[in-house]
């Protein structure tokens, strides 16, 4: 099973596939938006990237950060972008499943306060990788993809 974790903003959307067995890390990156642009355009670069991702890689399930809320402004731009991310995957049939992220903390270290460092540490130990996967918003799409696949395991 391949499974796409997605970590939604409207700068940057970072995204991780993982296969299940065996356990692989196959990809990993960002889709970054035009900074500067109006935020239509922003959007409108967002969806077609998002598109081309998800047909490129052809999940099985797509694992997607409820939103957080934590300054009204920038809660209200991400809240945009995780609509066009949402809406480019429903368009395709995808299953999704959505966590807070306190339960990617809590699936990937145990505790559900644990720093971001933590999880990111965490996502390298579990595939053997030298360093962190970079940029954070890509190593965050990776620890949601390995939630959704340890929670598919535990149903």
């Amino acid at each position: 099973m391949l499974i796409l974790g997605i970590d939604p903003g409207l700068a940057t959307v970072g995204f991780g596939l993982i296969e299940s067995k065996p356990l692989e890390l196959l990809d990993f990156g960002v889709i970054s938006t035009p900074a500067g642009a109006p935020v239509g355009e922003r959007l409108c670069v967002l969806y077609e990237d998002m598109q081309a991702l998800v047909a490129q890689m052809r999940p099985d399930l797509v694992a997607l950060e409820k939103l957080f809320f934590y300054r009204m402004g920038n809660t209200i731009l991400v809240a945009q972008a995780r609509g066009v991310v949402l809406l480019a995957l429903a368009q395709q049939q995808l299953p999704i499943v959505e966590f807070t992220p306190a339960q990617v903390k809590q699936g990937i270290t145990g505790y559900g306060r644990a720093p971001k460092a933590e999880v990111q540490q965490a996502v390298a130990r579990e595939f053997a990788l030298e360093s962190i996967p970079q940029p954070d918003d890509a190593a965050d799409a990776i620890a949601l993809a390995l939630t959704a696949l340890w929670q598919s395991q535990l149903s």
